[in-house]
């Protein structure tokens, strides 16, 4: 098994690392300020020895050069440290504008001021002090990025690779007086780092070039305490005290080693020794947890032959262990509520090293009801574990690692190297409770990581180890070898987060055999739109040009004035789902916590707005603290509630249960339930016996039956469950409507799947409820969902794209339906299965009852229920089903029923008018070439999936260079004016995407003529091509003459003609089942399944 405390690469440049959680009493001598400076982007400094001259340029230190105006402006060309984004981003047809020379806004993150990839030099005078004679003395640089290596005047002192901890450079004894120091800076991806990884990625901001935080000489005695670490024993009240000893004086040497008042005798070598004792502390010494965050200190002094230093040490009394599923903090179970940290930081660009911004922060999570902080491939600086310390917080810092990690290999050597530093930098502190090497490892990491576990948890058992974030250990459920805990979304198969588990349900299925604790990885990811005033709020280092293309999008589609509308509602969808989803983590036996990704919005890889939070930590007006804690604190009641939609016939009957992770178990607890209507009336409560509510989950409360017959229906009500004389109380909303409904049409309402039944009755002045049959929408109105997207829509592009609804609660056609204005669950069985109507091409002053929210990508204007005149008639029209199976949908039979009371009234007065020639072009026949008998034929792919009528699937030809050809052939002669083409949806480079094309048609398939020729744009969007004139053939041959930059592949979803013939009949009930589409990029690993609240049923 390979060691690397005695690295070669550490040796060979002087380098040591302090114990960052001590405090010393080394005189110090500032550096920040002013220091000379010059680029070096064709790497010419070392050759041309610029460490022997004086530097040319200025710039402040701490800093980076990015932020002070150095570096290339932003272009098409920029070489973006990143491997998740679409490389071509700039020939897509949606970003044109953006792409312009001169002002580049990319979509994919908020970019930094300027860019720079390559060496920068760093260069000042130092002054010596007389007091200083004969001292040892050290540089100190808190947060270099990245590589560093320093020149005093022309002697070259080391180099240092690391990216988690300060680089520390031993520079000896020197003579009083005036010094040269230089150092260079190497920001490249010097290592084969995943480009993704957050300490050196583009994605967040990370790679900037400077020196942040302490900069600074320090000066010892020749013998100094080179690292002090303690292992506090709870059960003994007591500390072992390890200290290594440094010595430059080549003299081995004896002194005392004395800690709080005990001492022990010293001795050292020439090149320096270690020491240790076990001292006693206060019987009555305070544990440290997240409850009572209580401090030791110690007094750690070295005496002796060329020795006199002293050191202030701060630690946690604490004992973190693993005891089969569950985590034992100092004997009494934990569970880890925990966020994502990326290292983002757009103010700044780079970590804040104040202990008070991480105190604020850290308050803030707290304040949302956790506990836990995951650093995903990042270190954050010695202040985060500071402030954690003081306010009771657990970490989880990572090596600053996304990558292929394989025994014997270069990167698991620095990944030693890199965990040495972290434990001496950060070891003593009570807050690094977990470490886990690299988010989501590959290469033959199962063969390396359990062997670095093994190694650092024999090293120091201070903390537990986990062998990466995201991946499993295990590849299908059973006992786990090689890890102190998981840190998982999935075991194989087995989701561990998504749908699957909500509504009362739980992943208990997938930790079958699981015999560790288990913290789910990313939780969550789900998105909301965003509401574009946090443009105002970037004021500092990345600059908001992605959500600038976002708003100009959305102003294109004249929407902008609902922006506000958007974020509100699609926020409220994205709360519900974060409340599913971690309640069913609480619920589930054997899970120990999770890690939502995001309590805040991500700003790279696409951009993806996943948290509650914008991406400066505030607020967005939709969720308070208060109202999070519910369903996401300590302690917090669960109601196991497979439905939200019941009748008046049914029983409402729920079990309740309970997870307490509270300071002690809760003596005398008194639970109890109520049900409150719409209005805060209670309509029925109750409560259980007095009880003690022990520390861990799954407790059970008590079960809630109520029959809803005398129920006021429909209405919306809440289920509120909580403890007497205490702040743990959650709620559920539900709906009850009638178990009998009336759903007969008035006489003057015709209800019709047929736009020809519509026109001509709208042309005879009668009211019309239209119900296009899903099939007959154009490929321009998406299916909707009942989760938002899963991340983002530039990373896991998708013909979907729901963010929720937007509802006009206040409409008089909602008079008989309860709803807000907002996607609740009533909802979800009504869309299931919709396409909403895309709406742009209808007056602009044309507003829907009900809005699909779509992503801030595409930003069309959807639909789902909307009212116009049309001629003398009164159209309604609804995406929504509202004809089949009725007795099976209470919430569809008494839509149906509020809809036509609405226009069976007065007030049914459409303001707005259009065109039924309007109407007519939202239409377009995506069955016909399943009508008109057509087949598809290639040399390669599965040609079908072309003519389908399903975008979801495609056809994709990659084994050779272009031209690709697909032949279409018809039974018969058929009377074609043109085709649309409908792009892959599912890749985000738009692989296949065609350039140039040409259409040939044949009557016999031998001899063919040109029909049409010319270029389509790279997009999403489907594309129409008309012909010069109608032609009738019976096979149409595309071929494929181009693509877009490298890209040799072709790809099509659909290809449907335009239809020129005599009227086809129908075949079916005009429906079509939709693939569900995963997106082509591994990284991405969405829940298949998707929830649906059941119908309640009696037992």
């Amino acid at each position: 098994m390979p060691t690397y405390r005695s690295s070669p690469f550490l040796a060979s440049i002087a380098l040591i690392l302090l114990s960052a959680s001590a405090s010393t009493a080394q005189a110090r001598l500032d550096l920040a300020g002013a220091w000379r400076f010059a680029l070096d982007p064709h790497d010419q400094g070392i050759e041309g020895r610029w460490f022997a001259r004086d530097l040319a340029d200025r710039i402040r230190l701490p800093g980076s050069l990015q932020e002070q105006g150095y570096g290339d402006e932003i272009s098409t060309a920029t070489p973006w440290v990143l491997s998740l984004y679409d490389r071509h981003w700039y020939l897509r047809a949606e970003y044109r504008a953006a792409a312009q020379p001169g002002n580049v806004r990319v979509p994919f993150l908020a970019q930094p001021p300027r860019h720079y990839l390559g060496p920068a030099w760093y260069q000042r005078d130092l002054e010596i002090p007389a007091a200083w004679s004969g001292k040892r003395i050290a540089l100190f640089l808190e947060r270099p990025h990245w590589e560093t290596t320093v020149w005093l005047d022309d002697r070259e002192i080391g180099s240092c690779r690391s990216l988690v901890a300060p680089h520390v450079y031993e520079l000896g004894q020197l003579t009083t007086g005036k010094h040269r120091l230089t150092i260079r800076i190497d920001n490249r991806l010097i290592m084969p780092y995943r480009p993704d990884a957050h300490s050196v990625s583009d994605s967040l901001g990370g790679t900037w070039n400077g020196i942040v935080g302490r900069i600074e000489l320090q000066a010892t005695t020749p013998v100094w305490l080179d690292d002090v670490q303690v292992f506090p024993d709870i059960e003994k009240r007591s500390a072992r005290v390890k200290v290594q000893i440094g010595n430059i004086t080549g003299r081995a040497g004896t002194g005392t080693l004395t800690v709080n008042g005990a001492s022990v005798p010293a001795s050292w070598g020439a090149q320096g020794g270690s020491a240790e004792l076990e001292i006693a502390l206060d019987q009555n010494a305070q544990t440290w947890d997240e409850f009572n965050p209580a401090l030791q200190k110690l007094t750690v002094r070295l005496v002796g032959d060329g020795a006199d230093d002293t050191r202030q040490v701060t630690f946690g009394l604490r004992s973190l262990r693993a005891d089969g599923t569950r985590f034992l903090l100092n004997g009494r179970p934990i569970i880890f509520r925990g966020t994502h940290h990326g290292g983002d930081f757009p103010l700044t660009g780079y970590p804040p090293t104040d202990v008070e911004y991480w105190r604020r922060l850290i308050r803030l999570c707290q304040s949302w009801g956790l506990n836990h902080m995951r650093f995903h491939s990042f270190c954050p600086p010695e202040a985060a574990f500071i402030a954690a310390d003081e306010l009771g917080f657990y970490l989880q810092p990572e090596a600053g690692m996304w990558n292929a990690i394989s025994p014997g290999t270069e990167m698991e050597r620095m990944l030693y190297e890199e965990t040495e530093r972290m434990i001496r930098a950060y070891g003593n502190h009570p807050s690094f409770m977990l470490l886990s090497p690299s988010n989501e490892p590959s290469g033959r990491w199962k063969e390396a990581l359990p062997r670095w576990v093994e190694h650092f948890r024999r090293e120091d058992p201070r903390r537990l180890y986990t062998t990466g974030t995201g991946w499993s250990l295990i590849d299908a459920p059973g006992p786990v070898k090689g890890a102190d805990y998981l840190a998982v979304h999935r075991i194989g198969p087995n989701m561990l987060r998504g749908p699957s588990a909500w509504f009362g349900l739980d992943y208990s299925r997938s930790l079958r055999g699981v015999d560790v604790p288990v913290i789910v990885h990313e939780l969550g990811q789900w998105s909301a739109y965003p509401d574009y005033d946090v443009i105002k709020k970037f004021t500092g280092y990345l600059r908001p040009g992605n959500y600038e293309i976002f708003r100009a999008s959305m102003a294109a589609h004249g929407l902008l004035a609902k922006d506000k509308d958007f974020a509100f509602a699609s926020g409220r969808f994205q709360l519900a789902c974060y409340k599913e989803e971690i309640e069913a983590n609480l619920r589930t036996p054997g899970l120990s916590g999770f890690q939502l990704l995001d309590l805040h919005d991500y700003l790279g890889q696409g951009t993806a707005l996943v948290g509650v939070l914008d991406p400066f930590w505030e607020q967005k007006g939709y969720v308070t603290a208060e109202e999070f804690r519910r369903f996401c604190g300590p302690t917090v009641p669960l109601a196991r509630l497979p439905s939200r939609v019941f009748t008046t016939d049914d029983l409402f009957a729920v079990d309740v249960e309970i997870a307490h992770y509270g300071p002690a178990p809760l003596e005398k607890a008194t639970p109890y339930w109520k049900i409150a209507d719409s209005d805060g009336k209670i309509v029925a409560q109750g409560e259980w016996p007095k009880r003690t509510i022990p520390i861990g989950k799954n407790i059970p409360l008590g079960k809630i039956e109520v029959e809803l017959a005398k129920f006021p229906a429909p209405r919306a009500y809440r289920l509120i469950v909580g403890l007497r004389g205490t702040q743990a109380e959650n709620d559920w909303d539900f709906w009850i409507y009638p178990a009998r409904v009336d759903t007969t049409a008035p006489r003057d309402i015709l209800i019709t799947r047929s736009w020809e039944e519509a026109e001509t009755r709208l042309a005879e002045g009668g009211k019309v409820l239209f119900i296009p049959r899903v099939a007959d929408l154009d490929w321009t109105s998406p299916p909707l969902d009942v989760v938002p997207i899963f991340w983002n829509r530039q990373m896991n592009p998708a013909w979907s794209r729901m963010l929720g609804l937007w509802i006009d609660e206040r409409h008089p056609a909602f008079a008989r339906f309860p709803t807000r204005s907002y996607f609740d669950w009533q909802w979800a069985d009504l869309i299931r299965g919709v396409r909403a109507i895309n709406l742009d091409s209808l007056p602009r002053e044309l507003e829907p009852v009900v809005y699909a929210i779509d992503d801030w990508n595409r930003n069309y204007k959807l639909g789902v229920i909307f009212e116009c005149r049309v001629g003398r008639g009164r159209l309604l029209v609804s995406a929504i089903d509202l004809i089949d199976r009725l007795a099976e949908r209470p919430a569809a039979r008494q839509l149906r029923r509020s809809l036509l009371d609405y226009m069976a009234s007065a007030r049914f007065q459409p303001r707005v008018s259009v065109a039924a020639s309007a109407i007519r072009g939202l239409l377009f026949d995506t069955r016909i070439m399943s009508k008109l008998g057509a087949t598809a034929h290639a040399d390669e792919g599965d040609a079908a999936r072309a003519i389908d009528g399903d975008p979801n699937t495609y056809w994709f030809s990659s084994r050779h260079p272009y031209p690709h050809e697909l032949v279409i052939r018809f039974p018969s002669p058929t009377a074609i004016s043109g085709v649309v083409i409908m792009p892959r949806q599912n890749h985000r480079e738009h692989e296949g995407d065609i350039r140039e094309y040409l259409l040939l048609a044949s009557d016999d398939g031998a001899t063919w003529h040109e029909v049409k020729r010319g270029e389509l744009v790279s997009t999403f969007a489907p594309q129409r091509i008309a012909f010069a004139q109608t032609i009738t053939t019976r096979h149409l041959k595309l071929v494929a003459l181009s693509g877009f930059a490298d890209d040799q592949t072709a790809a099509l979803a659909e290809l449907a003609v335009i239809y020129a013939g005599p009227p086809l009949g129908e075949n079916g009930d005009g429906s079509i089942r939709y693939q569900r589409q995963r997106s082509a990029s591994p990284d991405v690993d969405e829940a298949p399944d998707r929830p649906m609240p059941r119908r309640a049923t009696r037992p």
